[in-house]
Formats: structure tokens, C-alpha cells, sequence
């Protein structure tokens, strides 16, 4: 497996090794042991989740705060996405910034997003199947978001914004400056 740095420290790119023949193909997407060498420190993930998305669905920026902070290995079962980080920790060199990457099921990376980020994906298909990792539970009171179209990020959606569908609760997000 190749493991990438992003412009965000401890965010990677993880480019597994995939093996096929006529029956099909193999894919080693998650080795504990290469992830924690690359980091340079240990990781429990503790919980799975999947989303289904419709083509346009955008869900996010979502983050956890305090002690139910997650870092997230996510992973494009099925689809395309523009996935996107912005870093909220502020003792971080690149505080406030993000990064965004196209993930899609025919090239299989997958992104490893360390605690103290903020997340959000846009599906650029239909019934994209997004899978990720936490190493910490879900917990209702300490979740928190940030509205995608936020001036302060600048994030360019690469779209445009008219097709989005967004839940009733990613619409009432907060701005970045109020985090």
C-alpha cells in the first residue's frame, strides 16, 4: 500500500495494492500496522458506518468535538465523490485551510482524516456507497458542522451549488469564524 501526505498534516492518501485476474480483483484496503507506521501513532477504530447517497447529495462539513473527536478512514465502496477536510485544530500550520480530493470505487484510495477536522462529501453518482471508519462512538451533543458554502473556507464544490441536496440539518450549519 502507498501512503500519500496531503497538504494537511496527518491527513493521508492511501493507495491500496489491488490484485485481479479473471475471477475478479483483491484489495487489501486497511492494515493497521502500515497506517499506525505512517502516522507514527496508534489507532482503535471502534466504528463502521455506511452512507447510500443519491447523485448531488452533499453531507457535510460534520466534526466532533472534545473527547468524541473522530479520525475517519474513509473508503468509496461504490461511486464517485468530491470529498473535502478543513482542519479545525488551532494550534495547526494549516488551520482553517482544507483539502479536497475526487475518491471514486474504480481507483479505490482511500483517505485517512485525523481528529480535530471538519468533513463533508458531495456524491457525483448515484447510489454511491460511502464506508468509513471512527476511532471514537458517535455522540448527538458533541457533534457540530459548518455550512459548506462558507465565505471564510472558499471551497469550490467544483458544481454547481443549485444541484446540491442537502438535509434540513446541513442547511442550519454555522459559519467557520463562529467555530
Amino acid at each position: 500500500m502507498k501512503i500519500t501526505p496531503t497538504k494537511i498534516k496527518d491527513c493521508l492518501l492511501l493507495e491500496p495494492n489491488v490484485f485481479e485476474d479473471e475471477r475478479g480483483s483483491f484489495i487489501e484496503s486497511f492494515k493497521k500496522q502500515n497506517l499506525e507506521n505512517a502516522l507514527g501513532f496508534k489507532i482503535d477504530f471502534v466504528q463502521d458506518n455506511i452512507s447510500i447517497s443519491k447523485k448531488w447529495v452533499l453531507r457535510g462539513l460534520h466534526f466532533q468535538i472534545n473527547d468524541y473527536s473522530q479520525a475517519k478512514l474513509i473508503n468509496v465502496v461504490r461511486g464517485r465523490v468530491l470529498d473535502v477536510v478543513v482542519d479545525l485544530r488551532k494550534d495547526s500550520a494549516t488551520y482553517g485551510q482544507h483539502f479536497k480530493i475526487e475518491l471514486d470505487s474504480i481507483d479505490r484510495k482511500l483517505l485517512f482524516i485525523p481528529k480535530g477536522m471538519a468533513h463533508g462529501f458531495l456524491s457525483l453518482a448515484d447510489d454511491t456507497i460511502f464506508s468509513y471508519k471512527c476511532d471514537a462512538y458517535y455522540n448527538q451533543a458533541a457533534e457540530g458542522g459548518i455550512f459548506y458554502n462558507d465565505p471564510d473556507l472558499a471551497i469550490d464544490w467544483e458544481y454547481p451549488g443549485n444541484r446540491f441536496i442537502l438535509s434540513e440539518k446541513d442547511l442550519q450549519l454555522t459559519p467557520f469564524k463562529t467555530i
